[in-house]
């Protein structure tokens, strides 16, 4: 008998999946979080009639308590094989039965998919072929985000698949395609579907966008939101729509879980969460959600105002207009940005800073007042009160600098 703990999300399935093919009816299969994956487990090796089955732990680490009883249970001659790619998991390589490889030895990033088909085949429980190592780099590529750098949308379209379906329906159908081993392709009907998933992820990131806080945590400019859904695709495209924010947290509330992207080289979003009891990859990760997490993230966005978004209409108040450009936030202050030469930029608000480029001044504005560029009939309506000027007077001198300005760079 052969006894599977592994996460719910698309690379746990992925092993669940391995399991089945590698070890049939013989497999019984867990599918946990981080919540409830210790006291699973505990439950499991305190049970004396489980002394002979064979224990996998897959894409998901326990806690110190419960990796000492693995220890003690793996010493009196009992099986345990804990195979993971986080790198907070590392520790468990001190262990003989802890397999834990963020990248293989070529340097790619591995998931628990990969480690676990490779780990199976190498074992002999489990045959290579083309179907397998189709969808084990499928689910690779997604699960370490780089199908979004290979552009592979089939990657991220076997997990809208798995959102669309549910994990049950998901598992069934692709347990009769791996084992039918036809190439790995979607239906037309999955792809009318995918269409129809995608319109629906990128309304939903709108919407989260505009109720999206920012603060700062420790040395960190965060953003908060609060978002049950497509949290991998979200904290994604939040991080690069807001390139000023060091990451994005998502909360949440009803599964008390706090997720972490990042698009920053310097930022390691594991060793952010690693502070709050949880863990993961250094631009993915997240945490539990108790008491002093709940007052640190969900507590303190409730009482901040949104981050004023980018005007992105605006035929007069753009980053072309160097003799003045308007930004604000939600608290109705406003920023002034002026170009004096080649090397200075200045934010007037109530006292001048001054930076080396545009792109400096910017993103201090965006991080110390969560401002956005303004609109242009908001600037308009700022100017006619702060200067007695017509709204036509206005625009023909932003018209009339514009103009000036091209001639000068041209």
């Amino acid at each position: 008998m052969v006894k599977l703990f592994t996460d719910s999300d698309l690379d746990g399935i992925g092993c669940g999946l391995l399991a089945k093919l590698a070890f049939g009816d013989n497999v019984d299969i867990s599918y946990c979080s981080y919540r409830n994956l210790n006291e699973r487990v505990r439950q499991f090796i305190e049970n004396s009639q489980h002394d002979e089955v064979h224990l996998y732990i897959t894409d998901l680490a326990v806690n110190e308590e419960i990796e000492k009883k693995l220890a003690k249970r793996f010493q009196a001659g009992k099986h345990v094989q804990m195979i993971d790619h986080h790198v907070t998991a590392l520790h468990f390589n001190r262990y003989p039965w802890g397999l834990v490889e963020p990248m293989d030895e070529h340097g790619k990033k591995t998931c628990a998919t990969s480690l676990f088909y490779e780990y199976l085949v190498r074992e002999q429980k489990l045959q290579r072929n083309e179907t397998l190592d189709a969808f084990v780099e499928l689910v690779r590529q997604y699960d370490t985000w780089e199908w979004d750098e290979n552009q592979n949308i089939e990657a991220k379209r076997l997990n809208d698949l798995l959102t669309i379906l549910g994990m049950e329906e998901f598992i069934q159908q692709m347990m009769a395609r791996l084992r039918a081993q036809m190439p790995f392709s979607f239906t037309d009907m999955e792809q009318y579907l995918f269409q129809t998933e995608e319109k629906k992820v990128e309304r939903y990131i709108r919407l989260k966008q505009k109720q999206l806080v920012q603060t700062w945590i420790d040395r960190y400019c965060v953003g908060i939101v609060f978002a049950e859904q497509h949290i991998s695709e979200l904290g994604n495209a939040l991080a690069k729509r807001l390139p000023h924010l060091d990451l994005i947290a998502m909360v949440n509330v009803g599964t008390k879980h706090i997720g972490f992207r990042t698009i920053h080289d310097e930022v390691d979003v594991a060793a952010f969460a690693r502070q709050f009891g949880g863990g993961g990859h250094p631009k993915a990760s997240g945490c539990l959600m108790y008491e002093h997490t709940f007052s640190r993230f969900a507590v303190a966005a409730f009482h901040l105002p949104p981050v004023y978004r980018d005007a992105e209409q605006n035929r007069y108040n753009t980053k072309a207009h160097v003799q003045g450009i308007f930004f604000k936030n939600s608290e109705e202050q406003w920023f002034l940005l002026v170009y004096e030469d080649e090397r200075a930029w200045k934010v007037f608000n109530d006292d001048s800073v001054s930076f080396q480029s545009i792109d400096e001044a910017e993103r201090w504005v965006k991080r110390q007042f969560a401002a956005g560029l303004a609109e242009d009939t908001l600037v308009a309506e700022y100017l006619q009160q702060q200067l007695l000027w017509p709204k036509e007077e206005i625009f023909r001198r932003y018209s009339e600098a514009i103009s000036e300005y091209k001639n000068k760079r041209s």
